[in-house]
C-alpha cells in the first residue's frame, strides 16, 4: 500500500533539490533519514520534512508497518518562477529569476 506526502511552492530550485532526493532514491526510511541528517545541503531539510510528513500520514494507517516503509518514488517538480529585476550598468537591468520547487515522496512497504 502507496502512502504519499507532496510539499508546495518551496523557494529552492528544483535543480538544487534534484540533487538531494537522488541520494535517498529507493532507500529505507531509516537510512534516507540518516543521509539526510547530514547531507549538507539547504534542500536536505525539505525533504527530511517532507519525508517525515509521508510516514507520519502511513502512520495513520493501522495496515501498514511504518518500520518496513521505504522511498518508492521521490521527486522535484518545478514550481512558479517569480521574475524580478536588478538595475545594472548604463541603465540596463537584468532578469532575476526565482525559482519554486513541488517535492513528492511515495513511500510503499518492502
Amino acid at each position: 500500500m502507496e502512502v504519499k506526502a507532496v510539499t508546495r511552492y518551496l523557494r529552492i530550485s528544483p535543480h538544487k533539490a534534484r540533487l538531494v532526493t537522488e541520494l535517498v532514491k529507493g532507500k529505507s526510511v531509516e537510512e534516507a533519514l540518516t543521509i539526510l541528517n547530514f547531507a549538507r545541503k539547504k534542500g536536505a531539510s525539505l525533504v527530511t520534512k517532507t519525508l517525515r510528513s509521508a510516514v507520519a500520514n502511513a502512520e495513520q494507517n493501522p495496515n501498514i508497518d511504518v518500520d518496513t516503509l521505504y522511498i518508492k518514488r521521490i521527486f522535484v517538480d518545478e514550481g512558479p518562477t517569480m521574475k524580478r529585476w536588478r538595475p545594472r550598468a548604463m541603465g540596463r537591468a537584468t532578469r532575476i529569476l526565482k525559482r519554486s520547487s513541488h517535492i513528492t515522496v511515495v513511500l510503499d512497504e518492502a
